[in-house]
């Protein structure tokens, strides 16, 4: 396997890719023997997005990857389909599983990210370009929802710094804004709700300089799958993962706070910092332990660690703030 590199990461950990190609070529076949015996008023493509939801266009392109010295655990790899079927991103629906049956439509090819705000001069990059940029390395994650739900999750990218310093910000520039892709044609939940799109996450610039954040590409050594944020997106590893901006479209550097979407949809519960950090509990339930996905139902039930585990490289960002109060 692509990840497998790592030597602390167990095989038995990975899903074989070869198992989940095979996989959906049984679906393929079994679809086809539904209709052919009769079943298929739908039609052989309709049931194989009912069976086997579509995850883009680019789904299971590989990528050329390097071993990172910046992987950061050794525990057991949530599985492919669990990180495929399993995800949280609101404009394609609420639910855990319609992510997957819904954000097909997201296009990701062709594809740029605009950079403006307090910058030398406002840029634009493509998608291949920054691909490009510098070699993409395999870092496997802890990824921990405020939902008190979490994963491990094999990465491909690179860190979040080297492109920042290609978009060559003002001093001035004291945060950085990320807004998502944005099309009501396309996403299925904006017309329903409050919130007001584009989606939008911020990160002050000592965080998006931390080389553990990472401008993301993959998963699994591959292109990142449609409902997991594709073709690029920010993981801030130490943060809930809402703080991780899906389907990047344009980068602001400001030098005021920016709004934030759960944020400003509900202060109470969702803060700006949002470091993950059990002694503060989400007002409607405790944080102080997680739900690990895809592992046994006895073996499920985790400690949350303060910062997600990742202290002792980033706990000095914070030296001298109220972690109760910036939540």
């Amino acid at each position: 396997m692509l990840i497998g590199k790592s030597s602390d990461i167990p095989s038995s950990a990975i899903t074989p890719q070869d198992q989940y190609l095979n996989r959906r070529r049984f679906l393929r076949g079994a679809v086809s023997g539904v209709v052919a015996a009769g079943a298929g008023a739908l039609g052989a493509e309709r049931l194989a997005e009912v069976f086997e939801p579509r995850i883009g266009a680019l789904a299971g392109t590989k990528l050329e990857t390097v071993k990172s010295p910046l992987t950061t655990t050794g525990e057991d790899l949530t599985s492919l389909n669990d990180l495929t079927h399993y995800n949280n991103f609101y404009e394609f629906g609420v639910q855990k599983n319609e992510p997957a049956e819904n954000a097909g439509a997201l296009p990701t090819r062709p594809w740029t990210v605009r950079v403006d705000g307090k910058v030398k001069s406002p840029k634009t990059f493509d998608i291949e370009a920054l691909l490009k940029l510098r070699p993409l390395e395999d870092r496997v994650y802890r990824h921990r929802c405020v939902e008190a739900w979490s994963m491990v999750i094999p990465w491909v990218g690179y860190s979040l710094s080297e492109f920042i310093n290609q978009c060559e910000p003002l001093s001035t520039a004291k945060y950085v804004q990320f807004l998502s892709y944005y099309d009501k044609k396309v996403e299925k939940w904006g017309s329903e709700t409050s919130i007001s799109w584009p989606y939008s996450e911020g990160l002050r610039m000592d965080e998006a300089m931390h080389p553990l954040a990472l401008l993301t590409f993959g998963l699994y050594g591959e292109v990142l799958p449609n409902q997991n944020g594709a073709p690029v997106r920010i993981v801030a590893p130490w943060k809930y993962g809402f703080k991780s901006a899906k389907s990047i479209v344009a980068v602001r550097f400001v030098d005021k706070m920016p709004p934030t979407t759960w944020n400003d949809q509900a202060p109470r519960e969702y803060g700006f910092y949002s470091n993950v950090n059990p002694s503060v509990d989400h007002p409607r339930w405790s944080q102080k332990t997680e739900r690990r996905i895809g592992l046994p139902f006895y073996a499920q039930r985790k400690t949350t660690l303060l910062f997600n585990g990742y202290g002792e490289q980033v706990a000095s960002l914070y030296n001298g703030m109220d972690l109760k109060r910036n939540f």
